[in-house]
């Protein structure tokens, strides 16, 4: 697996709505996957982002599983409402939402049609817009392999605010998923704990090892404890 930054060679400069043909979008049967499996499939992937046309690009490296309604921990546990209305649709979708009315998080809807699971990206490595990315971050940013290293992190990186919920992103040219063929991510690259603030959701639901990670990412939200 490589987590290197692309040089002066970078695939993800090309124009907006336009990509190489090695790298393919995702699609959205690669998205019919339960909650877990599809966190577990979207690390290594690159969210590309097209910022008033400047290009970003970050890799996904660290996600979390939240499944349909049983789920004590998903927005969904509430049913169908207005907000989480996406969620129940169909997979390859956009569900953005705002946290303490401050940070806004991204999710991907993932599963099949009115099951409504869905992925939060908890943090992504850049890879191509750095600089625009450090200046929607501001001087508190840090590191460049710091900026998005977190899910409210990520949105204000990558500029993804609410008005994007709902957006698809297997077809959009606003925000879109594609394969990375330079990180190859196998089972012993991926890294598996609790989920993060979930407590409320009591010890059954809040104690399932649904976050996953990239080993040997600087990019983490949080290190992972204990084996893999």
């Amino acid at each position: 697996m490589s987590l290197a930054a692309y040089g002066a060679d970078d695939p993800f400069s090309e124009q907006p709505g336009h990509l190489p043909p090695q790298l393919p979008r995702l699609r959205r049967e690669e998205l019919l996957a339960d909650a877990v499996s599809s966190a577990r499939f979207l690390l290594g992937k690159v969210l590309i982002r097209d910022d008033g046309g400047v290009r970003l690009a970050a890799r996904i490296v660290e996600t979390e599983a939240y499944a349909g309604p049983e789920d004590r921990a998903s927005h969904a546990r509430a049913g169908r409402t207005p907000r989480t209305a996406v969620m129940f649709g169909p997979p390859g979708h956009a569900y953005v939402y705002l946290v303490y009315g401050l940070h806004h998080c991204l999710n991907v809807v993932c599963g099949p049609e009115g099951e409504a699971a869905a992925v939060l990206i908890r943090a992504v490595e850049p890879l191509a817009g750095v600089a625009r990315m450090r200046e929607r971050r501001g001087p508190s940013g840090g590191p460049d392999l710091r900026l998005a290293a977190g899910p409210a992190r990520t949105c204000q990186a990558l500029g993804i605010e609410r008005e994007l919920s709902g957006l698809d992103l297997l077809s959009d040219e606003r925000l879109w998923l594609t394969h990375d063929p330079a990180c190859a991510v196998t089972a012993e690259d991926i890294l598996s704990g609790p989920r993060i603030g979930v407590d409320y959701a009591g010890p059954d639901w809040g104690s399932r090892l649904w976050r996953f990670g990239l080993a040997g990412s600087a990019a983490l939200s949080k290190p992972f404890e204990g084996p893999r």
